[in-house]
């Protein structure tokens, strides 16, 4: 309560509703695969769009894992690509990616240094200075342009005797005409120097410039001699251009960086924007390379660009202004195909950041939907791998909660190996589709076949946005899919529906749609994938929308304040149809009170709110019955 010490009128602000509950979002995604490019670790990337994904993680061309043993690379398709591309296709909106890469032990019976390796990389000329991709990968590949910058005379006369310097900062790397090397001694051409602020005994701000050797010239000492009229000081930089290109060399995209430095501790530093860490992931997303300078001083480092773009510091250089160098990067490699353990991801305990895999989609609250686009294929040679995937995945979801997994059939599948290994799934938090889907591949215009998690995740998404979370995902046009790999009919699905086997099935003029909504548990409360995920959305809403009643008082205003706040949110509910029930009364009850937590329970700082609610349950079975009526019946 508000003190009142001194007479007067006192305004106070009161509120008397209940606090209000937000829906949460349902139809965010977490998807987990190897790709082309990208990181490999740390937090997961969020993707809006399959442009975004193509810039950040490479396009749609196919993967070529290195072979452990050393011999042809294998080529496979790009999985989680492909995925991610279906999902927003099919009215997705929002993915969390998580790229994932199998890394050898051993190259030429060597220990692998995973900082390097898999990174595309090119040398600079002669200099010994070298550039790589920032992530490993084929599509690190790029051509990188160095082009020299020098910029106009910077020493001018401040009309008292002294040179000053005007549009230097200090680090800068400063090429001089004709700088004295020791203090003192007659001008010697062609000097690069380092320049530096200082203020003197007075308070006055100065410059001077530093060599390797220390230094060098101070342009206000009374000690050294000033600089003439006649000499000049120009700013040395560089810009850097990356050119992205695809497969066939074609350049995709062109970014480029102007004015950088050279000192470590300078303006715009080469060495610092384009070092291998970087102090952001935005920042790591931002900067396609890494510029190894090789520790080099700023002199040092500029003075190996000169030269190894074909210009000389003891010339005149600013004649060599625009002077270039391109190289491009190669080598990359996509890695090893990943098992399970790189599904299933690790995490450092002294490095909260550092997780890799499902691990890292725990750190992220908005996902409800994850997948695992491609882990399925070829999963006929190693059913063992496909299930301890699918288990991971299962287990992920049931740990958070909030989420439900979409687990892939195998490719090549009969009805009996489809129903095998859905027969080793039981989990209200996972759904099991089948068969593949037949899409034409936009790389190579032929006919592939691809896992249905990604279209199943954006039919989830889509039919959140345009129905609510309460309504079944199904019944749902599959946008993009000219087939399946099988082409099911009824009598083989009433054998595949009842054991959860949810089908993707082609309709006579109807088109290509997903008919099956149930999830893997044998639990026939959770059947359905539409209850599963609907209570996700309730239970989450209520508990964020109630974090402000943590630590109040647990009395009978509270129980009263939490019974309203959520008994508004069910009637929302229920008068938008997604409730049972003629009335609120039949649809859902709210209790807090006496009569939901004992003595104990307040001794103990718990509130016990009992909350029911009558959910909608989809109509799978639409039975009309027909029989003969006669016409003058009454």
């Amino acid at each position: 309560m508000p003190e009142y010490l001194a007479p007067g009128v006192y305004v106070e602000e009161t509120s008397f509703r209940a606090k209000s509950i937000e829906g949460v979002s349902t139809s965010t995604a977490g998807f987990v695969g190897p790709a082309r490019y990208g990181p490999i670790d740390g937090p997961p990337t969020l993707v809006t769009s399959f442009a975004e994904f193509e810039r950040l993680f490479g396009g749609l061309d196919r993967l070529e894992f290195a072979d452990p043993k050393g011999g042809v690379p294998i080529r496979t398709h790009n999985y989680l690509a492909q995925g991610v591309f279906n999902f927003f296709d099919n009215g997705g909106s929002r993915v969390y990616v998580s790229r994932i890469y199998g890394f050898p032990e051993k190259v030429d019976d060597k220990p692998v240094d995973r900082s390097t390796y898999g990174r595309a990389t090119a040398g600079v000329g002669a200099s010994g200075l070298k550039v790589l991709a920032r992530f490993p990968g084929q599509a690190g590949a790029a051509r990188v342009t160095i082009t020299l910058r020098v910029g106009g005379n910077v020493l001018a006369d401040d009309g008292a005797d002294f040179r000053v310097l005007r549009g230097v900062n200090p680090g800068d790397v400063v090429w001089v005409s004709d700088a004295g090397s020791p203090v003192g001694s007659a001008p010697a051409g062609g000097n690069l120097f380092t320049a530096e602020r200082y203020f003197d005994g007075q308070g006055r701000a100065n410059w001077r410039l530093l060599g390797d050797g220390g230094v060098v010239w101070e342009l206000q000492s009374l000690f050294v001699g000033a600089p003439a009229v006649s000499d000049r000081v120009h700013v040395v930089s560089i810009t850097l251009g990356v050119k992205h290109v695809d497969r066939a060399g074609k350049t995709v995209r062109e970014e480029s960086w102007e004015n950088l430095g050279f000192s470590p501790d300078g303006r715009s530093s080469l060495a610092l924007m384009f070092g291998a860490s970087l102090p952001s992931r935005t920042r790591e997303l931002r900067i396609p390379v890494i510029f190894d300078t090789g520790g080099k001083s700023g002199v040092a480092l500029a003075a190996a660009l000169i030269s190894a773009v074909g210009a000389s510091a003891a010339g005149d250089l600013p004649a060599e202004s625009g002077k270039g160098i391109e190289v491009t990067l190669e080598k990359g490699v996509d890695g090893l195909a990943p098992g399970f353990a790189e599904y299933i991801g690790t995490e450092d305990p002294d490095d909260p950041g550092a997780k890799t895999g499902l691990k890292s989609l725990e750190d992220i609250a908005d996902i409800s939907i994850v997948a695992a686009p491609g882990y399925s294929a070829g999963g006929g040679d190693d059913p063992t791998r496909v299930q301890t995937i699918s288990n991971a995945l299962v287990s992920h979801a049931e740990k958070m909660r909030y989420r439900i997994a979409v687990l892939d059939s195998a490719d090549g599948q009969s009805l009996a190996d489809v129903r095998a290994q859905r027969a080793q799934l039981d989990s209200a938090w996972a759904a099991f589709y089948y068969p593949w889907v037949r899409v034409l591949d936009q790389v190579t215009g032929e006919e592939i076949i691809l896992p249905p998690s990604g279209f199943v995740s954006g039919i989830y998404a889509r039919n959140d946005v345009e129905k609510g979370v309460h309504k079944a995902p199904a019944n749902e046009i599959a946008r993009g899919a000219l087939g399946f790999e099988v082409m099911l009919n009824k009598g083989q699905q009433d054998v595949l529906n009842p054991e959860g086997i949810n089908c993707f099935r082609f309709f006579e003029g109807r088109g290509n749609r997903l008919w099956g909504a149930r999830t893997a548990s044998s639990d026939p409360e959770w059947k359905y994938v539409n209850l599963r995920r609907y209570f996700a959305y309730l239970e989450r809403s209520i508990e964020r929308g109630t974090q402000w009643a943590v630590f109040e008082n647990n009395n009978e205003p509270l129980w009263a304040n939490v019974r309203r706040t959520i008994e508004d949110f069910l009637y929302n509910e229920w008068s938008q149809a997604h409730l049972m029930g003629d009335k609120p009364e039949t649809a859902y009850f709210v209790r807090c009170d006496r009569s939901t937590m004992t003595q104990n329970d307040i001794d103990n700082g718990r509130l016990v709110c009992l909350i029911g609610v009558a959910p909608v349950r989809p109509a799978e079975f639409v039975i009309f019955r027909i029989g003969q009526w006669t016409a003058g019946a009454k």
